[in-house]
């Protein structure tokens, strides 16, 4: 059987600062809100405030709130409900379940805090965040990541984060504070990531500049890790534990390479899949156990499937589809949790078909402006008013027809939130994977 994948754009906002995080919410009541991140270093001469005495550069960021709506229309499926100044943030992560019956959402900031702020209900039904708790890891720090223990639904709920001291904290959330239950020197450089194992919430790994990628009881102390390894080549940046596969974990770094690993043996990775730029950040799927985003900075975002190297064929992951119409590093990607529909929305007139069952298009992107602030939306119509997503060719048919082998994988949609760095660009995207036969009947 043959396959074929599709990625289209249905909004692009500009951030102004430059984006670096993206997240969409997990707790299924509240799957349309997302939330999106940005870092700005102020050169000198930008910070009105600055003096000629301050060493330390300004490092300031950019809290921004969206509902979606993902519904086919001809309407943007982004509304921002609200932007809040703080200290550039580094890391965004929502909790897996609701606190107090609300979503709450970690965030790791140059000011060297990790600040949780609460999902409120704000005016007309819209969504807005508050500030509830705030813990700062320590002195002349960046905090650069933070991890969740509860990606299976765990009630004892701990934050792990990393820091540009080499340091890893652990916090565990009370009634009304965020303690430090301990803190340790971990990597001789930047600790650019730290997560925990969601299947054993005790474990916790992290990665660092000096190229390691270490793992941590924590019923054992700290004062050595259980493995080290230096199978990464340059410093590791991502880390991301599969809540679906126990054991399974995925790794990246700036040396372009994801690698897989089964916990119970660190020594060996199960797969190693070169991906063209240095992975930032990796993303197992909501409820697709085989399927991994990863946001690869000079090399756009691609979506692999690890189900041979999970099975222990030692294969690399098989690239399915890749974003690309970013043009600046891929820095922060997240699947959404919502459900879109198989069909593809629709157009405003059907394009014709060409003999090989490929859309025929030769428009161009057209930017409509339509945000008071300077934001903007694409309105991704051609010169004759056609829908551009729906325009776009499909690939040839897969080399690998036999990836999907159960009646789940008939097809596959799936809305996306990505940002980029330099040109302060957010995008949400859906990704459509089916059998060839199904486009030929769309």
């Amino acid at each position: 059987m043959g396959w074929q994948s599709r990625t289209r754009t249905l909004q692009v906002f500009d951030t102004e600062l430059t984006a670096d995080t993206v997240e969409w919410c997990p707790i299924p009541q509240w799957a349309h809100v997302l939330a999106c991140g940005t870092y700005q270093q102020l050169l000198e001469g930008d910070d009105k405030h600055s003096t000629e005495e301050s060493a330390a550069p300004r490092r300031i960021g950019r809290l921004y709130l969206f509902d979606c709506n993902p519904q086919p229309s001809f309407i943007p499926p982004l509304t921002e409900t609200q932007r809040t100044e703080t200290a550039a943030i580094l890391d965004l992560k929502w909790c897996h379940v609701p606190i107090s019956e609300r979503p709450l959402l970690g965030m790791a900031t140059a000011s060297g805090e990790i600040q949780l702020y609460k999902l409120i209900e704000a005016q007309q039904g819209s969504s807005g965040l508050e500030c509830e708790l705030c813990t700062d890891l320590g002195p002349d720090r960046l905090a650069l990541s933070l991890d969740w223990s509860t990606g299976r639904g765990e009630s004892d709920v701990r934050v792990v984060s990393s820091d540009s001291t080499g340091s890893i904290t652990l916090l565990s959330l009370g009634e009304a504070d965020l303690t430090t239950v301990c803190q340790w020197k971990a990597h001789e450089y930047e600790a650019w990531i730290s997560a925990f194992s969601y299947w054993d919430t005790q474990t916790v790994y992290s990665g660092g500049d000096d190229s390691k990628l270490k793992g941590w009881d924590l019923r054992m102390g700290s004062s050595s890790p259980t493995f080290t390894s230096k199978r990464h080549t340059m410093g590791v940046c991502s880390i991301h534990s599969n809540p679906h596969r126990e054991h399974i974990l995925a790794t990246g770094s700036y040396d372009e390479n994801v690698l897989l690993w089964d916990g119970r043996n660190m020594k060996q990775p199960l797969s190693e899949t070169p991906v063209g730029g240095g992975v930032w950040r990796l993303k197992w799927h909501p409820s697709q156990e085989h399927l991994l985003l990863a946001a690869c900075m000079h090399n756009d975002f691609q979506i692999l499937h690890c189900q041979k190297a999970m099975e222990g064929q030692e294969t690399p992951c098989q690239v399915l589809g890749s974003y690309i119409l970013h043009n600046s590093l891929a820095y922060g990607a997240d699947w959404s949790r919502l459900p879109v529909s198989s069909s593809a929305p629709p157009s405003p007139q059907d394009p014709p078909q060409t003999s090989s069952g490929l859309v025929e298009s030769t428009g161009h992107l057209r930017i409509q402006y339509e945000s008071p602030t300077a934001s903007f939306d694409t309105s991704l119509e051609d010169d004759s008013g056609r829908y551009i997503p729906d325009q776009c060719p499909l690939p040839e048919k897969s080399s690998v027809p036999d990836l999907f082998t159960s009646d789940a994988w008939d097809s596959v949609s799936c809305l996306m939130a990505t940002c980029s760095f330099y040109d302060h660009m957010m995008h949400v995207w859906r990704w459509d994977w089916s059998p060839e036969e199904k486009h030929e009947a769309l």
